[in-house]
């Protein structure tokens, strides 16, 4: 669950691809269609459609199939709402999922660009809320229940994104596949040193901070059970 198209591949690809390898089923839910974003002329009514496209792409490229959309929420103008958790609380009760990966709700300080973009941080409140309590709450939203989505416990919840992470995964033979799910973003990445840079120094720096041996690449996480 997370705010626009491009973040879960930024942060997650990697270990997503890897759960896809293990036999896991994976879905991605994206709140906006990423309207704000774009670097160039391109006429803002038409950057909900290549977003939307590109994180399809995006998504084939590290073998997860189904992506679904929320409808309603403009990039840029997330908030925490009962609106977005009633509607966060929809798609898990739809998908009734063991575990979820989403954004952190805290702020990194250190940080202030990307992990604590506003959308970001709104999603992760709003998702932590519709997994508890009102996923698993037959009280809240009473009109879920009414359309057939009955309660539903999310047993784990994988923060990405935040201070202090306490889990690592290694991507290394994952890390082409995230390139190719980033190069997917066409309109976001294009400009990007992907090879090399920042991203690459990150994944390793993150593997450092793990104790895996030198030339992995790794993401981290906050992990916690919910039970």
């Amino acid at each position: 669950m997370f705010a626009h198209p491009d973040d879960i591949d930024f942060g997650s690809a990697g270990t997503v691809a890897g759960w896809v390898d293990a036999g896991i089923d994976v879905a991605y839910v994206i709140v906006t269609r990423g309207d704000a974003g774009g670097f160039d002329d391109t006429p803002r009514e038409q950057i909900p459609i290549i977003r939307e496209r590109e994180q399809r792409a995006a998504a084939a490229a590290i073998g997860v199939k189904q992506v679904d959309f929320l409808d309603g929420y403009r990039d840029g103008q997330l908030t925490p709402s009962f609106e977005l958790r009633r509607d966060i609380t929809a798609a898990i009760r739809r998908f009734r999922p063991d575990r979820i990966l989403t954004s952190s709700p805290l702020r990194r300080w250190e940080r202030l660009t990307g992990p604590s973009h506003p959308d970001h941080l709104a999603v992760g409140e709003a998702t932590t809320c519709a997994i508890y309590p009102d996923a698993r709450n037959p009280f809240a939203h009473p009109e879920l229940l009414e359309a057939g989505l009955e309660p539903w416990v999310v047993r784990e919840v994988w923060y990405a994104g935040g201070p202090n992470p306490d889990h690592a995964v290694d991507i290394t033979e994952a890390h082409p596949r995230q390139l190719a799910a980033l190069r997917a973003h066409v309109s976001q990445t294009a400009h990007l040193d992907l090879e090399g840079g920042w991203l690459r120094d990150r994944l390793v720096a993150v593997a450092e901070a793990a104790g895996l041996p030198p030339g992995r690449l790794a993401e981290s996480f906050t992990v916690l059970r919910t039970e």
